[in-house]
C-alpha cells in the first residue's frame, strides 16, 4: 500500500441503480457469454425480490411491499421471517407403523363378502347427501352402475353400500381381471338356496381393467343388465379417472363425503357421543383434518383415536399419525410393483414437489424434462420418449392429491393470473423430495442433471425453485448436496449459477439446515473469488438473524479488497458494489436498527469500512415502496416512523448518515441523486413531502451543508427537463438560515 486512495468507482459510486445493469457489464469472473446466451448480472435488491416472490409456501421469506425496520402493516422484510418447516418434516422419518385400509392392491380372486363386513361398513358409512340416494335409484333402474372416482376416495365402500341399500344379499366380489367383453358371463345363475327367490343378489367389480382396444362399451353394460334382470340382481363396477370408456357409457362420478363427517361416523361406532365430541376438538385431530387426508387414512385414524380414548396409545402417537400417513403415501408412489405409478407420473410428482403452488403448465413442462433424464438413467442407449399429449390435468392432480386453482403470479412485468397446482398437504413437497433423495439414490444423477438445467433457465421462478429444491436436499443430506450441486454452482463462471447457489444456501439456512453460517464464513476468505462473491450475497440474506456477525464479515471482506488494491485500473469494482449492496439489504431488514447502530459505530474507521457503510446507505435510500418509481422511499418512511414514535436514536442516526454521505467526495454525487429522487417523490405525495420537510432541517449543521442543499432545491430539474417542481421551493423554506 502506497497510501493511494481507491478510485471513486471503488466506493459507494460503484453502486448501480436498482433494477438496472450496465449494458456492457460482465459477470464477476469477466465471462460474458456461455451457451450462446447472455448471462445478465442482477443487483442484490432485485435478486432478493425474486427470491421473495418465487420461494415456495413452505419457506416463504417475507414480502417487500412495506418497510418499517421490522413489521409494518403485517408485512415483513428480510429472509428471517416466514415459515420454518422444522425437524418434524425434514428430519429422520417417523418410526411408528400402522396399517392403512386399502393400501394394498385389490385381491384378484372372486368371493362372497361376509354379511358382517357389510353391516360393519354400513354402521360408519356417510351417504354425503342426496347424491347417494340418486345413485341408489339409478342402480335400481339400470341394474348395473359404473362408479368413477379417484383411488382411496371410498368408491369401493360406496359400491358395497349401494348394493346393501337395495337389499342385495349375498354380495359377490368379482375378479378384477374380468374384461369388459366377458362381463355378462360373470353374472351366473343364482343359487336359490343362498338367499331365497325374493332376495336380490349383488356383484361388485372393483377397478375394472380397460385399455385402448378393450374399452368398456354400452353393449357390454346392456348385456350385463339383461343377465342381472333375469336373476333379480344388481352390479356396481368401479373405475378410475383414467379408465377407457366409450362415449356412450355414462359413468357416475363419486364425490367422497367430508373427512370430518367420516371420522365422526367411525368414532361413533367405537365410543360415546360425548367422547366423540371431545376427540374431534383435540388440536391434533383438527390438524389432521386440515391436511386433507384420504378416507382410508381417516378410517385408520379413527381406529387409533378409539385406542387413544381407551388409554392404549399415547397423545404423541395421535400427533404423529398425520405425518406417518403422508410418508406412507409418498413411499407408495415410488414403489416398484405391478401397481406402481408410471415413471412419467413419478417425474410429475417430483416436479410438483419443486414447483408446488406454482403454474401448472410450467410444472408439466419441466416434469417432462425430468422424465427424459430418468429414462436415460434407466437405459442410456434409449432415446427419451415424451408423449406430446399426455394425461389430462385433472387426472394427474388426482393422483398427486393436489388441487388446481387460479391465482396471481409475480413476474418482472407485474402480477399475472395463471392456473396453478398445489398439494392438498403442504408438507408433501418436503417429504417427497426427502424420500427421492435419500430413499432412491439411483434417481440422483437424473435429478442433479435436471436441477442444473433449471439453474440455466431464463425464468426467475424456475431458478428460485431449483434453489428451494436443493435447500431441501441440503437439509436432508448436506454433504452430498454441497458436493454434487451447490459447490459446482458456487464456483461456476456464470452469474446465474452462483446466484442459485446463494439462494440455495439462504433457503437451506431458513429451514434449519445446520452449519450454513460456518460455510459462508469460510468462503468469505477463500482464495476463489467466486466463493467470496457467493458468501457476500448470502450474508446479505441471512444477516438479519445475526447482523453483528454479518457486518463484521462484510467489513473484513472490504478491508481485504482494499488491501489488494494497487493499480486503480485493477480495483475490483464489482466486488465493492456487491459489498455495498449487502449492507443495503441488511439496512432494509428486520434488523435495521441494529445495523444502523453498527454502521454509525464504525463510520470513522478506515476508508474501506467508510465506503462500505456509505455505499450501503445510499443504495438503501434509492429503494421505494413496492419498487415503484415514485413510491414512498423506504428509508424516508423509516425516518418518519421513528420521529413520530419518538425514537431519537434512529432518527438522529439516519440524519447523520445523510450528512456524512452528502459531504463525502466519493459519495456526494450519488447522495444528491438520491435526494433529488426523494424530492420528485414528494411532488406526488403529501405524506412524502411532510416526511422530507421534517428531515431536511436535520441535514443542515454548517454553511456548506446549507449551500449544498439549497443549490439542489433551487436548480434541480423536474421530470423530462422541466423546471424544478413547486415542492422544491416549499422544501427550501424548511432549511434553517445559512
Amino acid at each position: 500500500m502506497s497510501g493511494q486512495e481507491p478510485p471513486a468507482g471503488g466506493g459507494p459510486e460503484a453502486a448501480s441503480p436498482p433494477g438496472e445493469t450496465a449494458p456492457d457489464e460482465a459477470p464477476v469472473d469477466g465471462s460474458a457469454e456461455e451457451s450462446g446466451e447472455r448471462d445478465q448480472p442482477q443487483n442484490a435488491w432485485s435478486a432478493r425480490r425474486d427470491l421473495v416472490d418465487h420461494s415456495p409456501r413452505t419457506m416463504k421469506v417475507g414480502t417487500h411491499s412495506r418497510f418499517g425496520g421490522g413489521y409494518t402493516e403485517g408485512d415483513q422484510h428480510g429472509v428471517s421471517g416466514g415459515r420454518v418447516t422444522g425437524d418434524v418434516v425434514m428430519g429422520t422419518k417417523t418410526v411408528h407403523h400402522w396399517s392403512f385400509p386399502g393400501l394394498s392392491t385389490a385381491a384378484s380372486a372372486s368371493g362372497e363378502i361376509p354379511r358382517g363386513t357389510l353391516e360393519r361398513l354400513a354402521a360408519s358409512f356417510v351417504t354425503a347427501g342426496d347424491m347417494f340416494d340418486d345413485l341408489v335409484e339409478r342402480l335400481r333402474r339400470d341394474r348395473v352402475l359404473v362408479l368413477s372416482g379417484a383411488r382411496f376416495t371410498g368408491r369401493r365402500t360406496a359400491a358395497l353400500m349401494l348394493l346393501h341399500r337395495l337389499g342385495a344379499d349375498p354380495v359377490v366380489a368379482l375378479d378384477r381381471e374380468t374384461g369388459p367383453g366377458s362381463l355378462a358371463d360373470r353374472f351366473t345363475a343364482r343359487d336359490d338356496t343362498a338367499g331365497g327367490t325374493d332376495t336380490a343378489r349383488g356383484y361388485v367389480l372393483c377397478d375394472l381393467e380397460t385399455r385402448r382396444g378393450n374399452a368398456l362399451r354400452e353393449t357390454h353394460l346392456l348385456g350385463a343388465a339383461d343377465r342381472l334382470a333375469e336373476q333379480n340382481a344388481y352390479a356396481v363396477i368401479t373405475v378410475g379417472p383414467t379408465a377407457v370408456l366409450e362415449d356412450d357409457v355414462s359413468a357416475a362420478d363419486w364425490r367422497p363425503p367430508a373427512a370430518e363427517d367420516v371420522l365422526a361416523a367411525h368414532l361413533r361406532t367405537r365410543t360415546t357421543e360425548e367422547t366423540v365430541a371431545r376427540l374431534l376438538g383435540l388440536p391434533d385431530v383438527k390438524e389432521f383434518l386440515h391436511h386433507g387426508h384420504q378416507l382410508r387414512e381417516v378410517a385408520a385414524f379413527a381406529q387409533l383415536l378409539g385406542r387413544y380414548a381407551a388409554g392404549e396409545v399415547t397423545e404423541q402417537a395421535v400427533a404423529d399419525f398425520s405425518l406417518v400417513s403422508l410418508e406412507s403415501q409418498v413411499q407408495e408412489w415410488f414403489e416398484e410393483d405391478e401397481g406402481a405409478v408410471h415413471l412419467r407420473d413419478k417425474a410429475f410428482l417430483i416436479a410438483l414437489a419443486a414447483f408446488d403452488d406454482g403454474p401448472y403448465a410450467l410444472t408439466a413442462e419441466l416434469s417432462d424434462l425430468l422424465y427424459g433424464f430418468l429414462q436415460q438413467t434407466e437405459n442410456r442407449s434409449r432415446v427419451p420418449e415424451i408423449p406430446v399429449f399426455g394425461t389430462h390435468i385433472g387426472k394427474r392432480l388426482q393422483l398427486a392429491r393436489a388441487r388446481r386453482y387460479e391465482d396471481e403470479e409475480h413476474t418482472e412485468w407485474g402480477p399475472v393470473t395463471q392456473t396453478k397446482a398445489a398439494f392438498h398437504d403442504e408438507r408433501a413437497s418436503l417429504v417427497l423430495l426427502r424420500e427421492v433423495w435419500t430413499g432412491h439414490p439411483s434417481a440422483r444423477p437424473a435429478l442433479i442433471a435436471w436441477l442444473r438445467h433449471l439453474a440455466d433457465d431464463g425464468r426467475p421462478l424456475v431458478r428460485t425453485r431449483a434453489a428451494s429444491t436443493v435447500a431441501v436436499l441440503a437439509r436432508t443430506d448436506l454433504p452430498s448436496a454441497m458436493a454434487l450441486v451447490i459447490e459446482p454452482w458456487a464456483t461456476s463462471n456464470r452469474f446465474r449459477h452462483r446466484l442459485v447457489a446463494v439462494n440455495s444456501l439462504t433457503l437451506a439456512h431458513h429451514i434449519g439446515t445446520p452449519n450454513i453460517p460456518r460455510i459462508l464464513d469460510a468462503w468469505s476468505t477463500a482464495g476463489d473469488r467466486r466463493l467470496r462473491w457467493v458468501a457476500v450475497r448470502a450474508y446479505a440474506l441471512i444477516g438479519p438473524e445475526r447482523p453483528a456477525q454479518a457486518l463484521a464479515a462484510l467489513r473484513d471482506a472490504a478491508r481485504a479488497l482494499y488491501k489488494r488494491f494497487g493499480d486503480p485500473d485493477d480495483f475490483d469494482v464489482e466486488m465493492a458494489r456487491e459489498l455495498a449492496e449487502a449492507v443495503e439489504l441488511l439496512l432494509l431488514s428486520p434488523a435495521s436498527s441494529e445495523v444502523l447502530d453498527d454502521l454509525l459505530g464504525h463510520l470513522d474507521d478506515e476508508r474501506a469500512v467508510r465506503d462500505l457503510s456509505l455505499g450501503g446507505f445510499v443504495n438503501a435510500c434509492r429503494q421505494t415502496e413496492d419498487d415503484q418509481r415514485y413510491g414512498t422511499p423506504l428509508v424516508l418512511q423509516w425516518y418518519a416512523d421513528a420521529a413520530t414514535a419518538g425514537d431519537r436514536t434512529v432518527a438522529e442516526g439516519i440524519a447523520r448518515l445523510w450528512r456524512v454521505a452528502l459531504g463525502d467526495p466519493a459519495c456526494t454525487r450519488l447522495a444528491l441523486d438520491s435526494l433529488r429522487d426523494w424530492v420528485l417523490a414528494a411532488s406526488r405525495s403529501t405524506t412524502t413531502e411532510w416526511a422530507l420537510a421534517a428531515l431536511l432541517p436535520r441535514l443542515v449543521t454548517t454553511p456548506t451543508e446549507y449551500q449544498r442543499l439549497s443549490h439542489l432545491l433551487r436548480t434541480m430539474p423536474g421530470e423530462d427537463g422541466n423546471p424544478p417542481p413547486e415542492v422544491a421551493a416549499r422544501l427550501l423554506s424548511t432549511l434553517p438560515p445559512s
